[in-house]
This record gives C-alpha cells, structure tokens and sequence, in this order.
C-alpha cells in the first residue's frame, strides 16, 4: 500500500511513533524551553505512551512502527544507511578543549565507530552532546564534561516533522530551534523503509504536520505559531493535489489576555479542530469563528485564490460537515487531539483524566501573571463542575453517539503536558 493519505477518516493502517526516553528528562529539566506545557511524571508518560501503542496494534489492528527499532534495526542490515547514521551523528556531536585534543577525541571516535550499534549514533544525533575532557590531579585523572545542546525533547511528537498527503510524504521545516533537526531522523527512516519522500519545505518557508488535514475531496492547511503562510503555499505547490485547499488562520484564543495572549494554546490546526468521520467534525466553536479561511481551486497545475473569505465553522458546514462543539475547557484539555482509526470510530485522549491538570496549570500561570490568565482559570473551574457533574466531558459526549461515533478513550494526562494528544503523538502513513 502506498504511503499516501487522502482523508482522515480512512481507515488507519500503518503508523509511526518515537516511545520517549531520556531526552524527556532532559526536556523536563526546563519544561518552558523545551516546549513542554508543564511539568510531568516521566515514568507514567512513558507508561502511557506503551498504552497508546499496544491499544492501536492490539486492539485496533495498525501496524506501529517505532522510530529507534525500525532504525536501528535496518541500518544494523544496510551498510550505506548506517554510515548516513554514522555521518549525521558526527554533525551533531562537538569535541571541545584544545585544537589537538579535540582532534585527538574526535579520530578516536571515527576509529571506534564498527564497535557502536546503530542506536548509539541515534542517541547522538537526539541529544547533540558536546563534550569536553581536561586532566587532574593524580595519576588517571581526568575530568569530563557533557553537555546536550537542543535535545530532541520533542520528538515523540510524530505527526510534525512530515505531512503526508494525497501525493506522498512532505517533509516539514520545523519553526523552532529546539525541533529543527528532528527532520534528521524522520527522514532517515522514511528512505531506510521506502517510503520516498516527495518534497521538503525550504526557507523562510514553516510547515509543521499538526497544521495539515486531508478531507476527501479538499484539505485544510493551518496557518500561525507553527506554520507560516511561506510554508503553507509551498505545500500547496509541491506537496499535494487535492482539487480545493483552503488556508486557515490561526484564531486569537479570547480565553487569555492580549497582548501577549497564549499563542500555544491552539498553535496547530489539530489542538482546535479534528473529523471523527465522513461528514463529521469535532472543534471549539468559538475558535472555529474565529479562524479565517481563504480557499484555493486547482487549475491546471497550479491552484488559484477564490474570492472573499470565510470562517472555518462556516466553511466546514458548507462541505456538508456536522460539528460536534467543544467547550473552552476541554479544547484545552487536548480533547480534540484524537486519532481517527476509520470512519466513525476514534481514539481519544480521556479529558476527564486531564482536565484536573489543566487547571492547575492554569493556577499556576495565574498566580505569576494575574492579568492573563485570570479569565481563563475562571472559565476553567465553571466549566470543570459542569464537567464532572453531568459525566459529559470528552469523549463522553451524546452528540458523539447521536452522530455514530464509536470513541475509545485513554489516559494520556501525563504526557499530554508536553503540549499534544494521540494525533500529535502518530505519524500516520497509510490509511484506507
């Protein structure tokens, strides 16, 4: 089957994840600047992370591949794909100190590179550490420094670093300095499974994978704190044919005080807006209306701007969409982060399990900064007692049902704090 995604709501087959490890401690060292919501427990993130993948092998019949396996493993049988690993490592790792012995460091590694496995130059290539020795008191002693530069805390994150589309697989030009080279990776495993990739984003171009979502007949493509409108319209150019594509302009979330506001709190297409199914849509309604559109209709081999503008709730309904609203809370509990396994039936983060979270954080923001998050934080303490008192939060909602949808639900409230759910978490390679 071809590595090619025409709607969201096919059914899933195959795909990808990255099972976190000790680049999320270090991530956890400094939540904020590593990209990360808030702080979390790492051992029952990874603990639901394992839960994720043997709910969508187990129960639902993907085939899940993991990065680090799949990598390691192939390039462990193919010797030009290992010195690739083996280059890409170097690029990554700095000896430091003097002239002579960071040479000397640097050679003794190359000389050495036959008795690591493939996964040691992954580890290099996730953590970029650099590394600095200089000698002490006594016989042998000697004092070592390592230091990791941009690791790759995010990674687990699967769905950015590509966007597959109706023609194949995109790669995405990452718009923060701590996500860069994780395309690195990505990338590398793509090609060691054969899975061309059809194109790349280039600069000043910005394009992450949350922002994009194939819907049958169109698609839609995010625009704002992630994907910029440079990276939007060379996706459109070069990565995709659907016959119509409209842009969407993030919303300003009114929830938080602006300026600054909270950019975050619906940085990609898929925080704010999901399709459980064939003409069903889930989404806050507010941001929804708030979000513009502008669409655009293939013409030959180009596509052409239509007149005018609309909103994203508006042009939704007009493609014959139903949607399924989301109160303030649960959007920002990640209840529309699911992952649609076909038509009609989806894996969802179990909001009631994360809502809790979410309020305090929000009372933790609150109390450094009052005038940004106050609103926010009442919004979320009313809506939290109507939450629990009706038992409706996400996925427990009787629209769902009312519309078909089979949900599933799973705990993901710990590993949600690095800022996504399940469909964050997937890089879906191959539906229908």
């Amino acid at each position: 089957m071809a590595t090619r995604i025409v709607a969201e709501w096919g059914r899933l087959r195959k795909v990808a994840v990255h099972r976190p490890g000790f680049e999320m401690f270090l991530g956890l060292l400094n939540p904020k600047a590593s990209l990360y919501e808030r702080a979390f427990n790492q051992e029952l993130a990874e603990n639901e992370h394992d839960s994720l993948r043997n709910a969508l092998h187990d129960q639902f019949g993907v085939e899940v591949v993991v990065l680090r396996e799949q990598l390691s493993a192939l390039s462990e049988k193919n010797p030009k794909l290992r010195k690739r690993l083996l280059m890409a490592a170097m690029d990554r790792i700095e000896f430091k100190g003097s002239e002579a012995d960071a040479r000397l460091a640097k050679n003794e590694m190359l000389c050495s590179t036959d008795s690591f496995d493939s996964s040691y130059f992954i580890n290099i290539i996730m953590l970029k550490p650099s590394m600095s020795a200089r000698k002490g008191t006594g016989i042998g002693a000697v004092h070592i420094n390592i230091t990791e530069r941009d690791p790759m805390s995010d990674l687990y994150f699967m769905r950015d670093q590509q966007v597959v589309t109706d023609r194949g697989i995109f790669m995405s030009r990452m718009s923060t300095p701590q996500r860069a080279a994780e395309t690195t990776l990505t990338r590398l495993l793509w090609e060691a499974m054969g899975m061309p990739v059809i194109g790349e984003v280039s600069a000043p171009g910005r394009l992450e994978g949350g922002d994009f979502m194939p819907l049958g007949d169109f698609a839609l493509i995010g625009t704002g704190e992630r994907t910029n409108t440079d990276g939007a319209r060379q996706l459109l150019k070069y990565g995709q044919s659907f016959p119509e594509v409209s842009i969407v302009h993030q919303p300003r979330n009114p929830l938080f005080h602006y300026p600054p506001g909270e950019p975050m709190s619906d940085m990609h297409l898929d925080t704010y807006f999901n399709v459980a199914g064939k003409g069903v849509a889930v989404g806050s309604e507010s941001l929804l209306r708030l979000a513009t559109v502008e669409t655009y209709f293939k013409e030959g081999d180009s596509y052409v701007r239509s007149r005018g503008t609309s909103n994203l709730y508006d042009y939704v309904k007009s493609k014959g969409f139903g949607i399924i609203g989301l109160s303030p809370l649960e959007q920002l509990s990640y209840a529309s982060n699911f992952l649609c396994i076909s038509d009609g039936k989806i894996l969802a983060v179990e909001t009631k399990s994360t809502i809790g979270k979410t309020i305090i954080n929000l009372e933790r923001k609150a109390a450094k900064d009052k005038g940004r998050y106050a609103n926010a934080l009442r919004m979320a303490k009313r809506e939290y007692a109507k939450l629990v008192s009706s038992g409706s939060a996400f996925p427990h909602k009787r629209e769902l049902r009312e519309n078909g949808i089979e949900a599933y639900s799973i705990d993901l409230s710990n590993i949600t704090g690095g800022y996504g759910g399940a469909h964050c978490m997937t890089a879906a390679l191959q539906r229908g």
